[in-house]
């Protein structure tokens, strides 16, 4: 039940400077004293409040009162005043100083701090100067209090406020009132419907300009970063623009056509035509398939020639490793050895990691520096255990560095890293983002190795990267088709292949690695899911449950991810004495539990646990990277998440909506993993997702076994739905004309070689 009290803070038990959360004791007006948590910008022992919020019974710290919104008021007794003047928010200021304040102006201190402040120097030890800084520092405190208070009547989270204010900080009233719609620009976290509710209650109209604006803007990012569009048909992007505002916008197009044509000269749109359809695209993400078109182009045409017999260093790594190469991986290695950029694509066991190994092994023996690299930790930590060498994630070989809640790398077009060959694995899930900062960071000259399977889902981000690159034609594209690593007895590897070409697998449960279990009921498919991840599993394989993950396609329903997280945390981490956890949402999290970060975080604390035993400090935390909760603290309200990759990152209570629990995950948020077990339940669901594509994706994930579970008749449908959502990208165009730009001035810089390529 919601609840209104005023008192003083009586002692401050823990604070979050980052991001304002802090558990406090109130003595209230009536005596009690009562423990507050919640998000509080500014906040000093002796601060007098007028708090909101809902009492709520923890069963280790007892009664609390979470805060939804506060007011401050200043404090109006001898010890609220000395206590807040001398709390530490006003520098220079001590107890002592505090009392002598006190002793000359009484409960009238802030009107003489407020409005006469050079009376102050009349008090022992204050210097006109220091009279100055402290009403300077009492009136800074107030207006960030104010300019808070002001974005809370709006419904405005404290979290988001504090958020807002350290961008816009003493003109964040001013600039939200000319615009609130710039939030979407400016500030993380705010979307359309956000700005749109506080514009409409300042009675912005309903088709301003600034409106109409903020949609476009917002349902351009939207197309981007959730369907992985770089431009949209602007007819198509008016319609939706159109759903969105609630109006007809083909019946404005006088209002359409001047707010597109401001944003175009500012310049935060791009208007095109592609094969006579007018398209528009953000400035950002056409810049970024320009920039890696222009610059795949020029590191192919610039690669540094390699004196070297290919045959015989080849020959000669067949022969210490004791195998022979198909001729369509003796043309990858060929072609990585000769191009400054090569594609090698191929699904599940056609021997992309050996091929890796024998270009590194040869470039290597050249004296050639070498990076290996994957967009994610578990990719990365994959890599090296395939190959032998230190593979990083793409932010970590670039440096990354969090500025803010900005993101930089260390090495960029102005330090460029220092190495001659980048080999990249797990192309498709690369963005057009990443990819760019890869790309800016490679001098001239240096060759890049791009691997991947083409029949994956693309990236969770903006752009279509692989898939563009290899129907461009303008880059060397080696497939792989033949299967290089099969047993007799497995079927991992022949069924994706077979699902791929739109065939039934093998259903064999005979095999040892691929196997069917048949339900027509959800719940029974629910059921068979938490029996086969618990108990049956690890028995048949010897793996403990923590390397069986159970991938699905669908978030809801009984057989969905989000309930079998709840069912197999139940069975796996029970609620046990002595064992901390904590509510996030609808959801516990408590120690032990499997987890997933579902956004990028790039300020978030870590520690690395380095191979060679030392610790290193870093920070960021992204979209995908799973581990478990080793600790947490309550009483200091924070969590400690071991990841995959060596990183245990500490959460404060605000940042715990990032996390979810991940015993299931869906199929899309596992690109780039290699689990040793998948369980995937087969359920029901739309074209658009239940559709060939994820199953392969499902499949490809496991190393050593896959069980399906569910309807044979839902495994049909989905191995002969070959529903792909095309993305608009202009990546292949571009890459097509600055080809063409390159050959008129420097002649043919590159010919095709059909040998062993797919027509």
């Amino acid at each position: 039940m919601e609840q209104q009290i005023k008192g003083t803070v009586s002692a401050i038990v823990f604070r979050n400077e980052e991001n304002g959360y802090t558990v406090l004791n109130l003595e209230t007006t009536d005596g009690d004293d009562i423990t507050c948590v919640g998000n509080f910008p500014t906040l000093s022992v002796g601060a007098v409040l007028n708090i909101c919020g809902k009492v709520t019974v923890h069963k280790v710290y007892g009664e609390q009162l979470v805060v939804e919104n506060y007011t401050v008021c200043d404090p109006t007794s001898r010890a609220g005043i000395v206590k807040y003047l001398s709390s530490g928010l006003i520098k220079g200021v001590g107890e002592v100083t505090a009392n002598n304040i006190y002793n000359a102006f009484g409960n009238d201190t802030f009107g003489v701090i407020e409005h006469n402040p050079m009376l102050l120097a009349n008090v022992k030890g204050i210097s006109k100067r220091k009279a100055m800084d402290i009403a300077n520092a009492v009136s800074e405190l107030k207006a960030m209090q104010e300019q808070i208070m002001f974005l809370q009547s709006y419904g405005i989270t404290v979290n988001l406020a504090v958020k807002i204010y350290n961008i816009y900080k003493s003109e964040t009233k001013s600039l939200v009132l000319a615009n609130p719609y710039r939030l979407i620009d400016d500030v993380d976290g705010v979307g359309f419907l956000t700005a749109d509710k506080i514009a409409q209650s300042m009675g912005v109209e309903a088709l301003s300009e600034f409106r109409v604006r903020a949609a476009l803007v917002y349902e351009l990012k939207e197309a981007a970063e959730k369907q992985g569009n770089t431009y949209l048909v602007f007819d198509e992007l008016i319609g939706t623009c159109g759903n969105l505002l609630g109006a007809d916008l083909s019946e404005h197009g006088k209002l359409v056509e001047d707010t597109v044509a401001k944003m175009v000269l500012e310049p935060v749109v791009k208007v095109f035509d592609v094969e006579g359809q007018r398209c528009i695209s953000l400035v950002r993400y056409y810049k970024l398939e320009k920039a890696i078109a222009s610059r795949l182009i020029t590191l192919n045409r610039d690669a540094r020639r390699i004196m070297m017999d290919a045959d015989n260093l080849i020959a000669h790594f067949e022969q210490v490793h004791n195998i022979t190469f198909h001729a369509s991986q003796l043309g990858a290695v060929k072609s990585a050895l000769i191009n400054g950029v090569t594609v090698i694509t191929g699904g599940p066991g056609t021997g992309k990691t050996t091929i890796i190994k024998c270009i590194a092994e040869i470039l290597t023996s050249h004296g050639l520096r070498l990076e290996f690299c994957a967009p994610t930790g578990r990719a990365a930590k994959r890599l090296s255990q395939s190959t032998g060498s230190d593979a990083k994630t793409i932010h970590r070989m670039l440096g990354f560095e969090a500025h803010g809640d900005k993101m930089q790398f260390k090495y960029n077009r102005s330090n460029p890293l220092p190495c001659d060959v980048i080999i990249v694995d797990e192309l498709s899930m690369v963005d057009v983002s990443v990819m760019n900062s890869l790309l800016s960071a490679l001098e001239s000259g240096t060759r890049l190795v791009l691997v991947g399977d083409k029949d994956q889902l693309p990236s969770v981000g903006a752009g279509n990267v692989l898939a563009d690159i290899i129907r461009s034609g303008v880059i060397e594209i080696r497939y792989l088709t033949h299967i290089y690593r099969q047993s007799e007895d497995s079927l991992i590897v022949s069924n994706a292949h077979l699902i791929n070409k739109g065939k039934m697998p093998e259903i064999n449960n005979k095999s040892r690695d691929f196997f069917v279990m048949s339900y027509s009921d959800f719940q029974q498919v629910s059921d068979t899911v938490v029996q086969l991840v618990t108990t049956r599993l690890p028995k048949f394989t010897g793996l403990p449950s923590s390397e069986i993950q159970v991938l699905g396609a669908l978030k809801s329903g009984v057989a969905g991810v989000e309930n079998l997280n709840m069912r197999l945390q139940q069975a796996l981490n029970p609620r046990e004495f002595g064992k901390s956890e904590v509510n996030v949402g609808k959801n516990i999290l408590r120690e032990g539990d499997r987890v997933m970060q579902t956004v990028n975080n790039y300020e978030l604390p870590f520690v690395r646990f380095n191979e060679d035993g030392t610790l290193s400090d870093g920070q960021g935390v992204f979209n995908g990277d799973i581990g478990f909760v080793r600790r947490i603290d309550r009483a200091n309200g924070i969590m400690e998440v071991q990841f995959d990759d060596n990183r245990l990152a500490t959460y404060t209570e605000q940042e715990l909506s990032d996390l979810q629990l991940a015993y299931a995950i869906t199929i899309h948020k596992s690109q780039g993993s290699e689990f040793e077990v998948v369980v995937m339940p087969l359920v029901s669901g739309p074209p658009t997702i239940i559709n060939k594509n994820l199953l392969y994706t499902a499949i490809t994930r496991a190393r050593r076994a896959v069980v399906l579970v569910g309807s044979k008749k839902v495994l049909a449908l989905m191995v002969h739905n070959n529903y792909v959502t095309a993305r608009t990208t202009n990546l292949c165009r571009f890459l097509q004309e600055e080809d063409a730009l390159h050959k008129r001035y420097f002649g043919i810089a590159f010919q095709t070689n059909t040998d062993d390529n797919e027509n």
